[in-house]
């Protein structure tokens, strides 16, 4: 059975690829979709881990090339999935964990309906520009321009299957792998074996008829 589809979105700062990562960890059967940038890497992030570091120009080729199931310029950087990755994983049967911003997060819920929907809130205002500015790459007008776009980038929880508020990180990973752990059993996507079950049942009678 093809994997579902899972994006997780949130304004920047919110701690979602932090929490992603932390998930990962603590289920099987689902693998990251690694994003490729075009921007340069913060401190402790590597390349193939966290982001697929390219120039800015390889990126527009890719781009040109169709490779990208969604991509985007946020904040002046540019962000891009890839198509073929995402495909293979979900046909291996795994969990595809999609971590966007929340103009991709549009573009893939167009794509994908079926797709999954988690929104990472942060508890308060003061502790996302305390994340933010913690991370020392944000400061002065990146850090207003962060904070300026976050008011804006939060009103898209409204279209998410779920919310996760990400305070106690602990419990936030719990949510996670909750909803990861209820999708798989949705009627949806057990439909198929629910109906095997019956026919079980169909046969016996027939059986018993005779």
């Amino acid at each position: 059975m093809q994997g579902n589809l899972i994006i997780v979105s949130a304004p920047s700062g919110a701690g979602k690829t932090t929490l992603v990562t932390r998930t990962l960890e603590c289920i099987e059967g689902v693998r990251p979709s690694i994003s490729y940038t075009a921007r340069p890497p913060r401190p402790g992030e590597e390349d193939a881990a966290h982001y697929h570091f390219v120039t800015r120009a390889e990126f527009e080729k890719m781009v040109a090339r169709e490779e990208f199931l969604e991509w985007a310029e946020v904040h002046g950087n540019l962000y891009g999935t890839s198509r073929r990755v995402v495909a293979e994983q979900r046909e291996a049967g795994f969990d595809v964990l999609l971590t966007i911003d929340v103009q991709g997060a549009a573009t893939c819920r167009r794509l994908f309906p079926e797709a999954i929907g988690v929104f990472i809130l942060p508890p308060s205002r003061s502790v996302l520009e305390a994340r933010l500015a913690g991370r020392g790459a944000n400061h002065g007008d990146d850090l207003k321009v962060r904070m300026t776009n976050a008011r804006t980038e939060l009103l898209e929880y409204r279209y998410f299957d779920y919310l996760v508020i990400n305070d106690d990180i602990d419990q936030a990973i719990a949510e996670m792998v909750a909803i990861i752990r209820a999708e798989r059993c949705s009627r949806e996507r057990r439909a198929e074996i629910g109906e095997r079950i019956l026919k079980d049942f169909d046969k016996e009678e027939e059986g018993n008829k005779r």
